[in-house]
């Protein structure tokens, strides 16, 4: 009897790391097209909230917000997305991402913060070229899936935490 209560707790703590882990793909999947758009050699710009990819990894909440900021594109040119900067690397200039790291947290109220840091301007002269750049990702399960709920990254100016919901949700209002 004892055998069979020790083989059900290690499944359940086993589930559990399962579960951690998989709160990092669609962060990973995220991850890669932002390093191949900051890449050298990369001429084809991937959009991380295209259609197919808002559907999949990103929650209904977080995609109905973006389809709601959408409606004010930042720049007339593309007519498209509601941002002109990069929200992963927080600017409009980077040199290939260097020394990316990725670590989740475990889950909280099921949400999961997986945690990633870069260097985004190595290749620069500027005094703060070998800093990192944090970016939070908060991950919730949909439909038995791991998705995106926010993103959340550092204002190196004011020191603050920057929602990209609530950055959605001030463009939706025309703001």
């Amino acid at each position: 009897m004892k055998t069979i209560a020790v083989v059900i707790a290690s499944l359940i703590g086993f589930s559990g790391a399962a579960h951690a882990a998989d709160a990092t793909a669609p962060v990973q999947e995220i991850m890669d097209a932002t390093k191949r758009n900051w890449a050298d050699n990369n001429s084809d710009w991937t959009d991380i909230f295209d259609a197919s990819r808002l559907d999949r990894l990103y929650s209904k909440d977080f995609a109905a917000r973006y389809q709601a900021a959408a409606q004010f594109p930042a720049v007339d040119d593309d007519g498209i997305s509601p941002f002109d900067y990069d929200v992963i690397v927080n600017g409009q200039d980077a040199c290939p991402l260097e020394d990316l790291t990725m670590a989740a947290a475990p889950p909280v109220n099921g949400m999961t913060e997986v945690t990633v840091r870069f260097r985004k301007s190595a290749c620069s002269e500027a005094p703060d070229a070998k800093d990192f750049t944090t970016v939070r990702f908060e991950v919730v399960e949909e439909a038995g899936q791991p998705v995106i709920d926010d993103i959340v990254s550092e204002n190196i100016e004011t020191q603050a935490h920057d929602s990209l919901k609530a950055t959605m949700a001030l463009i939706a209002k025309g703001q």
